[in-house]
């Protein structure tokens, strides 16, 4: 199979990560400093991640230059690989906090829940794309609810409910776009509704009823459960207009403000570079789902439209997650902010997903067999 277009890439696809890859290697220097940097380079946060990163866009070229079509192929066999290794997550996982979401493969720690998020999505878009017309058909649509729910399930069982609600949202944009009909949705939601409260009391675990309490209100634990998420929400009021400057962060640089590294690095950003900071990740941000959606709507088949719209709405899921969770305006979930939390298996994940977006855009126009 030969395509005329194989070695074209979206610049911005390329520019924007690496745009936002790189203010995320300045806030975790800043947010290692000076604890943090005084062994090897490469053994620091700042420099684990961009090593990470040159892996990760390596990957991103690499799984560009593919046709998507292939990795549709691939995907009965990618998704029961993902399903395989959520399942041994549990069983040999390494346990930390109460969790187990590592296998640890000796020369790095591998997080499958990472690696289903492109998986996942790859699958979905390929069910929708064979199911086109019986699409409408209700056992069509709850074939798309058990390909999702295997894993969330998993997931939500390591315990991390954060990803799992990124997989319930990518299966929401994907099932819209693939033509679900409306009555199918409105049953779910209701479904959700009935079943939210018994859910509350007995699907939910400890910790997940204590931050849902917490989040309406941590001055309840001030100094326990509740202290990160007031250093947060000081952290980014604190920085105003053009914030405090890199490495002059009181909440931060004083460490008040703890894993600020990962899932709070965005008040790390807030405080030290200010609204205009943030608002500049924000505009990186928004381009780089801008050009995914026009990546979508000149896709040349179904297949490449839902693929690339479960890629935008994955990476819209997480940082809107992420940046409510600092906020304020969402529970803690522990979900990481794309390209810039530190995190090798976030980052891979991200821009794994978005080497399958330029691979839709590469292959966008017909191809000569």
């Amino acid at each position: 199979m030969v395509s005329q277009s194989r070695h074209q890439y979206d610049l911005w696809i390329l520019l924007t990560p690496l745009a936002l890859v790189l203010i995320g290697l300045v806030l975790l220097y800043s947010a290692s400093y000076p604890q943090e940097l005084g062994g090897p380079v490469m053994e620091s946060p700042p420099g684990r991640q961009a090593l990470y990163a040159l892996v990760g866009f390596a990957l991103l070229l690499l799984v560009a230059r593919l046709d998507y079509r292939l990795l549709g192929n691939a995907a009965p066999g990618l998704y029961a690989l993902v399903i395989v290794l959520l399942g041994l997550v549990l069983v040999l996982g390494a346990a930390a906090y109460g969790s187990r979401r590592w296998l640890d493969l000796g020369l790095f720690p591998l997080q499958p829940s990472e690696l289903a998020k492109p998986v996942v999505a790859l699958a979905l878009a390929k069910y929708f794309a064979e199911s086109k017309g019986e699409v409408g058909r209700l056992r069509t649509f709850v074939g798309s609810l058990a390909i999702v729910g295997l894993p969330m399930s998993l997931v939500y069982f390591q315990p991390d409910l954060g990803t799992a609600i990124v997989f319930a949202v990518m299966w929401l944009g994907i099932a819209i776009m693939g033509g679900a009909r409306l009555w199918h949705l409105a049953l779910t939601a209701g479904a959700l509704v009935v079943t939210a409260p018994p859910a509350y009391f007995f699907v939910l675990k400890g910790y997940m009823q204590e931050r849902i309490h917490l989040f309406l209100d941590p001055t309840g634990d001030p100094l326990g459960a509740g202290y990160n998420i007031l250093q947060s929400e000081i952290s980014v009021g604190s920085g105003g207009l053009l914030g405090k400057g890199l490495l002059n962060g009181t909440q931060s640089q004083l460490h008040f403000l703890r894993v600020q590294q990962t899932d709070f690095i965005f008040s790390v950003l807030g405080e030290e570079l200010g609204f205009l900071g943030a608002l500049l990740v924000f505009a990186l941000f928004a381009l780089l789902l801008l050009r995914g959606v026009r990546i979508a709507t000149e896709a040349r088949d179904d297949l490449g439209r839902l693929l690339a719209t479960g890629v935008v709405i994955a990476l819209l899921a997480q940082v809107f997650i992420n940046v409510g969770v600092n906020i304020r305006l969402l529970p803690v979930t522990g979900i990481p902010l794309p390209l810039i939390s530190f995190g090798g298996n976030s980052l891979l994940s991200v821009l794994l997903s978005l080497g399958v977006l330029q691979s839709v855009y590469a292959h966008r126009q017909r191809v000569d067999w």
